[in-house]
């Protein structure tokens, strides 16, 4: 079947007329019934684009057909099958009903319409199926681009627990969590982001736990940004977090799978983004910041005893130098005479305030721990290490900084990397600057004073309608269980209420309380004891 005249006129002006566009542009744009023009639209369209294959090809009937792939996203030899297929077709069978159902031996198909879709699918790695005579396209999911294998995370190295974490491509990270999640209440909502990257994002979470409006107002921000594209899950961070400015981070991110496993257990929201092994996590609450998912895999005590050296130096690598500061400029009084002597002989001969030794110091310590990230593995550790030695010693001997200062900020470097996430160090590490600045000012009381404007900003921040501070504030007691303590797994019987999850509990109450009845082994024994009885 021709076109008509009048039809063909617009189709060729259309295909005359495309110029380089997003694919956002071609929404609408329908596929051609003429072969020969879906070819010039695609040949124009993809110009000077050598890795965009248009395979031409014709069945045994004569009927012409062609694929388009992009090269290094296809598996070849899957592809080369599929064709093989194609070109052994009989008389009849050129119907694309037919050749879905029937002949192709892929496992994944799908018939689109338009070439927004169509080319949606093919840049992203499946292989698009056009045949003479047809409206509808076919595209194949035989993807196959070379990926990083699956590793242990870097940054969240475990003693006990899984060796394995998230890579770049987004569907083997969503297989990695549907093992953990054996499952169909685990759903995974589907979204494109990115007008010229047209990013793959999937919103996952388990139905029947998680709050709906949670999942609706996560999809609904996410659909709303409108950019050029996405390259990182950082970018879908800034765009939907509720308060742009706040230093904390109100978007949690994990590259390992049974930590994301256990966020939606507890009925939040995972957000995978194309490209990354990031997975964001939400809502996020300032406590999760410091729980490690290593502390739901050892036991209750010495999970609980290493929470408390978690916060202890949590306040350490926040106020130490600040109290230096303080103490050494208006609070010498504070000090035992023989520490205060000593420290006094240790800053005679410099010449500076106590301010600007902390500054000086600190500033030093973030250029060589930055140092020590960008270069390379090698050599980047020595350098970090030798680097805080060298300048250490050569500042105090050169009389510029007192060696009390260089003790309270290794004691601060080593405790801000006591916070299992890195975001919430890279906080703490941000508002150490103003609390030495208020301390240099007004002493304690200054200290005291950022401190309350911080609690102040923590209270009021939320996370798509969560409190931050929860359960804290406000108060839920029935879920401090796993803040300050990791209680046994046994009173873990119930998922944070702070969440409005749907479901409340995760374990039947009656096998807890079973467990706690028997005593363990003495309920064996006794139950044996009082099995023979009844025998005799």
């Amino acid at each position: 079947m021709k076109f008509p005249r009048k039809e063909r006129d617009r189709t060729q002006e259309l295909i005359d007329t495309i110029d380089a566009c997003s694919l956002t542009e071609l929404e609408g744009i329908p596929l051609f019934e003429e072969l020969e023009d879906n070819i010039s639209f695609l040949k124009n369209l993809f110009s000077d684009c050598s890795d965009f294959v248009i395979r031409e090809f014709k069945q045994r009937n004569s009927v012409h057909a062609v694929a388009v792939f992009v090269d290094g996203l296809i598996d070849t030899k899957e592809v080369n099958q599929a064709l093989k297929a194609l070109m052994v077709l009989e008389d009849g069978d050129d119907d694309i009903q037919v050749i879905e159902e029937a002949l192709l031996p892929v496992s994944q198909i799908s018939k689109v319409r338009d070439y927004k879709k169509l080319l949606q699918a093919v840049l992203s790695g499946d292989t698009g199926i056009l045949i003479q005579g047809n409206t509808e396209a076919l595209t194949l999911g035989i993807r196959g681009a070379e990926m990083r294998s699956v590793n242990e995370p870097e940054g969240e190295a475990v003693i006990r627990g899984p060796r394995e974490g998230f890579i770049e491509n987004i569907r083997t990270n969503t297989s990695m969590l549907r093992r953990k999640l054996k499952t169909p209440r685990l759903k995974m909502k589907s979204l494109v982001v990115g007008r010229e990257s047209n990013t793959n994002i999937v919103v996952s979470f388990l139905e029947g736990i998680t709050d709906p409006q949670i999942v609706d107002e996560v999809s609904q921000r996410i659909g709303k940004i409108d950019i050029d594209a996405v390259l990182e899950s950082g970018y879908i961070e800034e765009f939907i977090q509720d308060s742009t400015y706040s230093p904390f981070p109100q978007v949690m991110y994990s590259e390992r799978p049974d930590t994301v496993a256990g966020a939606l257990l507890e009925g939040r929201v995972a957000i995978f983004v194309d490209g990354t092994p990031m997975v964001l996590l939400v809502p996020t609450t300032f406590w999760m910041m410091l729980q490690a998912n290593e502390d739901y895999f050892e036991r209750f005590q010495m999970a609980t005893l290493v929470r408390w050296l978690r916060y202890l130096f949590l306040f350490v690598s926040l106020l130490t130098p600040g109290v230096y500061v303080a103490i050494t400029t208006f609070h010498q009084q504070m000090l035992p005479t023989t520490l205060l002597l000593s420290i006094a002989a240790a800053r005679e001969a410099i010449p500076f305030p106590a301010i600007v030794e902390a500054l000086l110091m600190e500033i030093a310590f973030e250029a060589l721990r930055e140092a020590g990230i960008r270069l390379p593995k090698t050599v980047g550790q020595a350098v970090s290490i030798l680097g805080a030695l060298v300048v250490g010693q050569a500042a105090v001997q050169a009389g510029i900084v007192s060696a009390p200062m260089v003790i309270v900020v290794s004691i601060t470097g080593i405790a801000s990397f006591t916070i299992p996430h890195f975001n919430a160090a890279i906080a703490l590490r941000m508002l150490r600057f103003p609390i030495m600045i208020a301390a240099s000012i007004l002493g304690i009381y200054g200290i005291l004073v950022v401190l309350l404007i911080i609690v102040g900003h923590m209270a009021n921040l939320r996370s798509f309608g969560v409190p931050y501070l929860s359960p804290i504030a406000p108060m839920s007691v029935g879920d401090l269980k796993d803040v300050f303590l990791r209680s046994p797994w046994s009173q873990l019987e119930k998922r944070p209420s702070f969440m409005g999850i749907q479901n409340a509990r995760r374990m039947d109450a009656g096998f807890v309380a079973s467990i706690n009845q028997d005593k363990g082994q003495e309920g064996i024994k006794g139950n044996s004891h009082s099995n023979e009885e009844g025998k005799s």
